[in-house]
């Protein structure tokens, strides 16, 4: 009887079909885990803030008092002085009512009273005659403090009604979630506003606009006369420009 001799070798266990699908789902679910937090619902219940500052510094215009603070030197007025105060009566004559109010600082000295009699002149030149009266409002009591002399008028103005300078919250505290918000500040927007009412010219452009003016005739008449003659009607600039590096070479 033959033989046949053949090489034995260990048996490998036997593969669960099931296992497969079990590790796959594993993996993936350890994969998911880091990205869990992304998910996280950052929902806030917060009342919403006002993110417009031209709401939260809101400019009104109405009723206000205007003031000229004067600082005579040499006891008397200089030439600025005096066109400041020229300025300050042709805007009574436009928008002030009432009197106009010259306040010394208290305890006012010669030169004080010096300064209000040129003042008062000052005034009545420009029309201001017979609506000037003389009062005192408290000044500093450091005697190097310079005390100006005092121009009041009451009138329409533009003002912010709210004063700046709001700072509630800390804006570098890292300990809360407020810097974390995409918000602006309480004080943002606030120099802006303020800033925009004192420069205007006329308080009524911020509510009204304006009628429309006549038309320029003789602008008018030279672009027709140019259409006219086959001309180009449009305006030509004519500008040399500087190469950069003659910039600063004093050529």
């Amino acid at each position: 009887m033959l033989f046949h001799a053949t090489a034995s070798s260990p048996m490998s266990p036997p593969v669960n079909s099931s296992a497969r699908p079990l590790r796959v789902a594993t993996l993936m679910l350890a994969a998911a885990l880091p990205l869990a937090g992304c998910g996280a619902n950052y929902a806030s219940n917060d009342t919403a803030t006002i993110g417009d500052y031209h709401e939260r510094y809101p400019i009104t215009v109405g009723e206000a008092p205007t003031t000229l603070d004067v600082y005579p030197t040499g006891g008397g007025l200089d030439a600025q002085s005096l066109a400041n105060i020229r300025a300050f009566a042709a805007r009574y004559q436009t928008f002030g009512e009432g009197r106009v109010a010259i306040l010394a600082p208290g305890g006012a000295r010669g030169r004080d009273a010096k300064a209000i009699e040129q003042i008062g002149h000052a005034l009545a030149n420009d029309g201001l005659r017979g609506y000037v009266t003389v009062g005192s409002y408290p000044a500093s009591t450091d005697p190097n403090a310079a005390a100006p002399v005092r121009l009041v008028y009451q009138g329409l103005k533009a003002t912010v009604s709210q004063a700046c300078g709001q700072w509630p919250s800390d804006l570098a505290s890292g300990g809360t979630i407020q810097g974390w918000k995409n918000d602006s500040y309480e004080n943002f927007g606030c120099a802006t506003q303020s800033m925009l009412a004192a420069e205007v010219a006329d308080p009524r452009d911020l509510v009204q606009s304006r009628a429309t003016g006549d038309g320029d005739v003789q602008m008018r008449l030279r672009a027709i006369g140019d259409v006219r003659n086959g001309n180009d009607p449009g305006t030509e600039w004519k500008t040399k420009l500087t190469a950069i590096g003659q910039v600063g070479t004093g050529d």
